[in-house]
């Protein structure tokens, strides 16, 4: 068994928390400074949901190779990967976005910032909820009168 029930809930918690950070931050970016601050709130939550999404995409990926001898490089190659690009993209976006006449800086980084605190929330309690076993393919005593 994989670690991938946590990942899968993690996405699953995180686009549910994306989804509200965009409802409440587009009627917040909307009172604000009108379209402008929805569209900066919605764009803010699409970014925030890319980035919190890598990380858990690259590791269910990854762990498609898992028990193959590839499995450690891969999964290393993909997630530290994953971060570097991140990383190049928030940089750039931040740049790119600050440019831009139709976009409120402020209400953009506001929802990115409640979509990456919101994802590690998520993830912590992603972490502490799903239970995933210490060991596996492990038979214990009393289990082989079961599969009669």
């Amino acid at each position: 068994m994989t670690s991938n029930p946590v990942f899968r809930a993690s996405l699953v918690w995180g686009s549910v928390v994306t989804a509200v950070i965009a409802v409440v931050g587009g009627i917040v970016g909307l009172f604000v400074d009108g379209s402008r601050g929805l569209v900066s709130a919605l764009l803010g939550a699409v970014v925030a949901l890319v980035f919190l999404s890598v990380t858990a995409v690259s590791i269910l990926l990854a762990n498609r190779k898992a028990g193959s001898e590839l499995f450690v490089p891969i999964f290393f190659a993909g997630v530290m990967g994953g971060w570097l690009v991140k990383f190049v993209v928030f940089l750039v976006l931040a740049w790119a976005v600050k440019q831009q006449d139709w976009v409120n800086d402020t209400v953009f980084f506001l929802a990115v910032i409640a979509g990456v605190i919101g994802s590690l929330v998520v993830d912590g309690v992603v972490v502490a909820k799903v239970r995933v076993p210490h060991a596996s393919d492990v038979t214990l005593p009393g289990d082989e009168s079961r599969d009669d």
